[in-house]
């Protein structure tokens, strides 16, 4: 006997049109393109892929990543769970291969970014300050007094002082041999001397890194770099001339202990300065290295990873906002029988949302460029020595390296932090909530645009390197690849775009050109500008202070160039229909930082104002095309709901259900937590000075007596 199925009733056709999950799972159906292909390609390879997966399931099994009361918990439990989870990857670390463990602390720092802090401080900056400036016997000294094992020594890197910042040639803190002693004396000889933000130094360092001014027989030679024991491992005290303490609740990242650091005369033996570079006899005899450019190297790591994560974290608040978007509606119109439409189906919210998700393919792919750069980069520069015949070569590279890291390190952060606020933005009210990720988010990010070098800073020194790189161009010098366009000055300066069509400014060739004539003549101007002061008679440094507006703005513009052109060299070497998808979102992007930077691209007449109309008019269709693949994009980047974190991001689009069962988990009902002691005298009072009860009594006789 078969059952007749009956019609739906106008409710329950309603009720499925505007389910979340449906509307997810249309979203996804779209995917034009496979999926798992573009992870592989984001992950760099379907290994890398799987490890990633493992780490993340392993993580949310660890009752110690238990991530969903994280928003509650205060400043002093965040600290202690973050020490615990610092003593439970120890195991990890010490049976995998260290490309394996980097692996892992990728997804460790999307999940819990204040964990990732804390832990880098000791391995990242501690011991990449020994890696990077002990000799060979140093640093076989501090391995076997636990520098990796954490076996009675844990680390902090004492660079940063509360007047100075990251200026290091301007600290203030001294180091001053005493030969009769064979010691240096650590002081601190100011206020401004304190080592400030010194994440460990609060609870959790013995010793630390300590960036101080060499002094011997009175002469100085800069700042340099010293161990410094700071507490007793047996019980924690503090040692003789140091002085600690907590600085105290941050914007965000509060698992990290944060203190300041003060030196009284504190002596140290002649080997605890880190003399790969510089050395210091017994006798006082001063020897520095005669390239200087080989002892910055290893500092640029921590401007290349901060591209990666820019990536990574972008992608993860993008997550969020796209498919709260895909599921989320708001508003109907007049032909929509009741339904409302979906937030991604707004061509101001493709507008809001689209052109970061491009934005973030473009840092992801950069940032992979820039990792595999800096790689091959420091295994040359640890080889080379002095007289070897491709030694100019590497430090060409090196000088490009350390000024294009500066520039991405300012604009990708930047981005990413722009990214989280707009994701916030697009979810509404809801985005607001501790609970849908992206308050925290943005207040463990924010950090990044300031550590490791102010980014106005570091974008002027990008501006520096491109004056630089124009004057060595005009001298007939050869450039390395990332400036060579400033070797082809004469067929840039003053070229426009020449197509057939308008439809032919959408080829990336041209969206290149396009760049690199506009950066030729921001360049040039801020040179002329710079050349213009020096024979005013101003000095060097005086000279590019007084251009700095120019040559930030030069630093800007080569930097989207720079990712516009990592985007499109990564495309084309991909096939099939995924390239398809992407150069599609590379040409958004690159649309887009055209339109953005629309003034520059008219200024120099590369584009007419019609061609600019066009490109504006293209970044609607591109956005609408890139909206159509919204959700499979999402998808490739593989995140699982666990390191999401945010019932708004949730894969399967069934927001609303875990959202509420969150916030009732988290805040479950009880008893008025200060009615009695509050509310209760304020509301039940009498405005005359009499109680309300009182009053309440008299209404009540009152009605007796009638």
């Amino acid at each position: 006997m078969s059952t007749i199925q009956q019609p739906l009733s106008e409710k329950e056709k309603y009720a499925l049109a505007v389910d979340p999950v449906r509307s997810m799972d249309e979203e996804r159906a779209k995917a034009n393109f496979n999926i798992r292909e573009l992870t592989y390609l984001l992950d760099g390879g379907e290994k890398s892929t799987s490890l990633k997966e493992r780490f993340m399931a392993e993580l949310e099994r660890d009752p110690l990543f238990k991530m969903d009361d994280f928003h509650d918990l205060t400043k002093s439990e965040l600290r202690e769970r973050t020490m615990e989870k610092f003593r439970s990857l120890l195991h990890y670390l010490q049976n995998e291969s260290v490309d394996i463990f980097r692996k892992r602390m990728e997804v460790i720092s999307m999940v819990d970014p204040g964990f990732w802090t804390r832990f880098g401080v000791h391995y990242g900056l501690f011991v990449g300050a020994l890696q990077s400036n002990a000799t060979a016997g140093q640093f076989g000294y501090w391995l076997e007094r636990g520098a990796l094992s954490l076996s009675k020594l844990i680390g902090c890197f004492a660079m940063t002082e509360i007047g100075h910042g990251s200026n290091v040639p301007g600290l203030e803190t001294t180091a001053t041999f005493d030969e009769a002693a064979d010691q240096f004396i650590i002081h601190t000889p100011t206020l401004t001397a304190t080592k400030w933000w010194i994440g460990g130094a609060a609870h959790s360092a013995t010793h630390a890194a300590v960036f101080a001014q060499l002094i011997v027989k009175g002469k100085k030679y800069g700042t340099k770099c010293f161990v410094v024991p700071l507490r007793d491992p047996s019980t924690y005290n503090t040692l003789p001339g140091i002085n600690i303490g907590d600085i105290g609740k941050k914007m965000g990242r509060d698992g990290i202990d944060n203190g300041y650091i003060q030196f009284t005369n504190v002596r140290i033996p002649r080997g605890y300065m880190l003399q790969k570079h510089t050395k210091v006899s017994r006798t006082g005899e001063v020897q520095e290295p005669k390239l200087q450019q080989l002892t910055y190297g290893a500092l640029l790591q921590g401007r290349v990873a901060m591209v990666v994560d820019s990536g990574n974290v972008s992608k993860k608040a993008l997550s969020i906002a796209i498919r709260y978007a895909a599921v989320r509606r708001q508003f109907a119109n007049s032909k929509a029988g009741g339904i409302e439409t979906k937030l991604l189906d707004y061509p101001i919210h493709q507008r809001r949302l689209m052109p970061l998700l491009a934005q973030t393919f473009a840092m992801l792919l950069t940032g992979s460029e820039m990792t595999e750069m800096y790689n091959n980069m420091m295994g040359r520069l640890e080889s080379a020595k002095e007289g070897d015949k491709d030694l100019d070569e590497v430090i060409e590279m090196l000088k490009e390296t350390h000024s294009t890291s500066a520039g991405l390190k300012a604009f990708c952060t930047w981005n990413c932090l722009s990214t989280i606020e707009q994701c916030r933005q697009s979810c509404g009210g809801h985005g607001y909530s501790a609970y849908t990720g992206l308050a925290g988010m943005y207040q463990d990010f924010a950090v990044q645009c300031t550590w490791e070098g102010d980014n106005t800073i570091l974008t002027l020194q990008a501006g520096r390197y491109l004056i630089s790189s124009y004057r060595e161009a005009m001298k007939g010098k050869k450039l390395s690849p990332g400036v060579g366009y400033l070797n082809n000055l004469d067929s840039l300066i003053g070229k426009k775009c020449q197509v057939s069509s308008l439809d032919a400014i959408l080829d990336p060739k041209v969206i290149i050109e396009g760049w690199q004539v506009v950066c030729a003549n921001v360049v040039k101007n801020a040179a002329l500008e710079f050349e213009a002061c020096c024979k005013r008679g101003l000095d060097v440094d005086d000279a590019y202070e007084q251009c700095s507006q120019s040559r930030l703005y030069a630093a800007k513009l080569h930097s989207y160039g720079y990712l516009f052109n990592r985007f499109a060299d990564a495309v084309k070497k991909i096939d099939g229909q995924l390239q398809k998808v992407l150069l599609d979102v590379c040409l958004l992007y690159g649309l887009y930082t055209i339109e953005e930077n629309a003034g520059a691209f008219l200024q120099y007449e590369y584009f007419t104002p019609q061609q600019m109309e066009f490109v504006r008019a293209k970044v609607n269709v591109y956005c609408k095309a890139v909206r159509d693949q919204a959700i499979p994009l999402v998808d490739s980047f593989n995140l699982s709901d666990y390191v999401i974190n945010s019932p708004l991001g949730c894969k399967d689009g069934n927001v609303y259900v875990k959202y509420f069962a969150q916030v009732q988990r988290q805040n479950p009902q009880g008893e008025h937590p200060y009615f009695d002691r509050l509310i209760k005298p304020l509301i039940h009072r009498d405005m005359d000075g009499g109680d309300i009860e009182d009053e309440q009594a008299g209404l009540e006789s009152e009605d007796d007596e009638e």
